[in-house]
């Protein structure tokens, strides 16, 4: 083999020559997709800082001042940092009567409304088209009427003199219109409250959860009728386990609403602070803050109440991600 040869043997086998790097893509200038979207954000970001954050931090910052009529008349004000708070935690009313009237109440307006709510929607999704649209909008109507106009249909119909229900128990013998006044005992002025409540909440938990039952499949609660499963079997271990994302939702949303449940209190008779054992703690710090014109205590009872608001919410959203069912 000449020298020549081996010269083109060992070209032969010489891998080829590695190809140039690819030049790096050009960076654009200007916004950089980080940032792209917080700029999107960023409309919708102001308005929930203005709408939300801004009074959220109002209220806070009023709660640590002595702030009364004569601050808002003549300006300035005093740092007390956590005074009206100890005192509010000191205080017999927010353990005795503000805090029970508000966590017992919302917890059983809670549980009617959802309760209320998912029997109906199991009525509608049972009828045909027409019919479900026409009570589906009689329903609606009572979601629609504003709270004050509800509060006092519902004032009207316990009126101890002329109403409806103390003329039928007084024709049967079970009610004397004379020692009878449903709004000045605690039990039954929360009683009447929590009818008011829940017939003005129960048509948005109905539409909700019919939206959700129309999207359940048929043929599996068929199969489940056909294997000898009964309407309870069928709703808590098909429906239900399909609907617990929309429960989530309604049992959230009604608790955010029934704990801060001040309309339908104020109104009622008694209710609006002449009688201190009806008080919740949305009443009470209406009559600390506006009546009584120290709104620095009254912003701490508010945030007494956003406090508890979020631990109750909190824990029970907790409780669901842990079961990874959302």
């Amino acid at each position: 083999m000449t020298t020549q040869q081996v010269v083109h043997d060992d070209t032969a086998h010489r891998d080829p020559a590695p190809a140039a790097p690819t030049p790096p893509p050009r960076r654009h200038r200007g916004l950089t997709p980080g940032w792209l979207p917080w700029a999107l954000l960023a409309p919708a970001l102001v308005v929930v800082g203005g709408l939300l954050v801004y009074p959220l931090l109002w209220v806070f910052s009023l709660s640590v001042q002595d702030f009364g009529l004569r601050e808002l008349r003549e300006g300035g004000f005093h740092w007390t940092g956590f005074d009206n708070f100890a005192e509010i935690l000191t205080n017999s009313t927010l353990w005795q009567t503000a805090l029970p009237n508000t966590v017992v109440f919302a917890a059983v307006c809670v549980a009617l409304t959802v309760v209320v709510g998912t029997l109906v929607a199991l009525l509608l999704v049972r009828l045909g088209p027409w019919a479900r649209g026409v009570l589906t909008t009689a329903i609606m109507a009572a979601w629609a009427m504003p709270a004050v106009s509800g509060t006092y249909v519902w004032v009207y119909v316990f009126d101890t003199s002329d109403g409806m229900v103390m003329r039928l128990l007084s024709s049967l013998g079970l009610a004397d219109p004379a020692t009878t006044n449903w709004f000045t005992d605690r039990l039954a002025f929360y009683a009447i409250a929590t009818l008011n409540v829940v017939h003005h909440g129960f048509p948005f938990v109905a539409v909700t959860v019919l939206a959700g039952l129309l999207t359940v499949p048929k043929e599996v609660l068929e199969s489940a009728a056909i294997d000898g499963a009964g309407a309870w079997r069928r709703f808590w271990h098909i429906t239900y386990p399909i609907m617990k994302p929309i429960f989530a939702v309604v049992v959230v949303l009604s608790t955010i609403w029934d704990f801060k449940v001040f309309t339908q209190i104020y109104l009622m008779p008694g209710g609006s602070g002449t009688d201190r054992d009806l008080l919740n703690l949305g009443t009470w710090s209406y009559l600390e803050g506006i009546s009584q014109n120290r709104f620095g205590y009254g912003a701490a009872v508010a945030v007494v109440l956003t406090l508890l608001l979020l631990a109750v919410t909190s824990v029970y959203l907790r409780t669901l991600f842990k079961q990874k069912e959302l």
